[in-house]
């Protein structure tokens, strides 16, 4: 009679965990050598959306990635300049009278939020088309004035923007590889404290809108008459280098242009050089909107591309959220998050707190914001605390986006490059969505700002058009 084989069990493993870490966490307590591997079923097994990336990452595989890679280079390579100043009926294409250009999606003045809602009362009393806010209220309540989305002319408005035709913008451009010229705009921007783009529609808000057209507007296109044009990217380059992720933090910046302006800004006539200096000087987000307007401007040239699957807008009005693919016109959108992981001043909460809001999320798309947070210790207050904290943020960019900028470096990660082109398909994927760098407006009563902080990109705008490209 036949015995069977005895199988002896080895006395020690070695263990690969995959997915649920739970298993790992109960073999380290017992001491046993173990790897974790976080894995998770893609899109959060949701069958629909997996047959979408079957279909992205298998026979469409190929030409996504040569448009992405397309994308990418030109978002990494555009020389965008800022070349002058001037009215936005002067410039901006299709801009109408009795028009406000606001931040966001296409949206009614019956669903804009109150902080947008204030900017568009200041901007319509600051045009002379009102004497007050409160009869500004009732012309926009009776759509007397038409709103439309800055994005859908060539322009990129922060937080709660909105302008109107006499508003004075930044006219940024440059010609990718010589076939022809590509044009963004966005407003100068207002500066802290009583502002419209903070939400208020005091007459000291009104007021800053007035300096902006009458003295910043003129004394700036004078400035580039002398200086000739700036060469935005490159500035802000050297601003990352020293700090900033040029979204929540744009100091040095700012203090770049401060410097290479200073002796043009000193020659200015005398009803413009004491008032822009001083507004100048305290501006500490200045070259915020110059960023964004470069940024605006390789997107367009980007978004020439069909067949990507990179993300090149996302905008938000404080009441939606919303993407645009690279070849197409086609808005996703969904609500607008809250803004997390937030500092809030002094006696406010996030109770107080109005959702996300503002086009500077353009940013994000070009490798600036929070890909950049890695190199940022004013960023990484916000993000827990740690330098360790700011570089899991640009890490996690790292995992949705196509490629990496050749010109945006963090020194405190190596120098390497700052992220960039978000991958529809990864974000999906993995679930990880775009995180923002943004200030905090109240929600209520026109307080300002209250404080600042990270907004999480809602996941359902991507999936939805994830599924669209999938059927395209």
């Amino acid at each position: 009679m036949s015995t069977a084989p005895v199988t002896s069990l080895p006395r020690e493993v070695e263990v690969v965990n995959v997915g649920l870490p739970m298993f790992a966490d109960a073999l380290r307590d017992q001491d046993v050598p173990v790897v974790h591997v976080d894995w998770r079923p893609p899109a959060g097994g949701d069958p629909e959306l997996v047959r979408a990336l079957t279909t992205l990452y298998g026979r469409r595989s190929a030409e996504i990635d040569a448009a992405n890679a397309e994308v990418v280079r030109r978002l990494d390579t555009g020389v965008p300049s800022l070349v002058t100043v001037a009215p936005a009926s002067d410039v901006v294409p299709g801009m109408a009278d009795r028009t406000l250009l606001h931040c966001g999606p296409a949206i009614t003045y019956d669903r804009v939020c109150d902080p947008l809602r204030r900017s568009m009362r200041a901007a319509a009393v600051a045009e002379g088309w009102a004497p007050d806010v409160a009869a500004a209220d009732a012309m926009l309540a009776a759509g007397d004035v038409a709103l439309e989305p800055a994005n859908h002319h060539d322009t990129v408005v922060p937080m709660a923007t909105a302008i109107g035709p006499t508003a004075p913008v930044l006219v940024v451009e440059h010609t990718g590889d010589g076939s022809g010229t590509w044009r963004a705009f966005a407003p100068i921007n207002q500066g802290p404290g009583e502002t419209a783009w903070f939400g208020r529609d005091t007459d000291a808000a009104v007021e800053r809108l007035r300096l902006l057209r009458d003295v910043a507007g003129p004394a700036i296109a004078r400035i580039l008459e002398a200086a000739g044009p700036l060469d935005v990217m490159g500035m802000a380059a050297q601003g990352v280098a020293m700090g900033d992720d040029l979204h929540m933090r744009t100091q040095a910046a700012t203090n770049l242009i401060t410097r290479t302006w200073l002796p043009h800004i000193a020659v200015l006539p005398d009803d413009q050089r004491e008032p822009f200096a001083r507004f100048l000087g305290g501006n500490h987000l200045f070259y915020l909107t110059l960023a964004m307007a470069a940024s605006r401007s390789l997107t367009a040239w980007a978004g020439e591309v069909t067949g990507s699957s990179i993300v090149t807008t996302m905008a938000r009005n404080g009441t939606t959220f919303g993407i645009r693919l690279s070849g197409s016109e086609r808005w996703y959108v969904t609500d607008a998050p809250p803004v997390g992981e937030a500092l809030y001043y002094s006696g406010y909460g996030p109770d107080d707190a109005a959702p996300d809001i503002g086009d500077s999320a353009v940013l994000e798309l070009t490798g600036l914001g929070g890909p950049a947070a890695g190199n940022s210790p004013s960023v990484a207050a916000f993000l827990g605390g740690t330098m360790a904290d700011a570089a899991a943020a640009t890490e996690g960019f790292r995992r949705i986006c196509a490629g990496t900028s050749s010109r945006f470096l963090l020194p405190a990660m190596g120098f390497t490059g700052t992220p960039v082109g978000v991958d529809l398909r990864r974000v999906v994927e993995s679930g990880v969505t775009p995180k923002v760098t943004t200030g905090i407006l109240a929600a209520h009563g026109g307080t300002g700002q209250v404080g600042a902080g990270v907004a999480t990109a809602p996941i359902a705008c991507f999936a939805e058009a994830l599924k669209d490209l999938a059927r395209g």
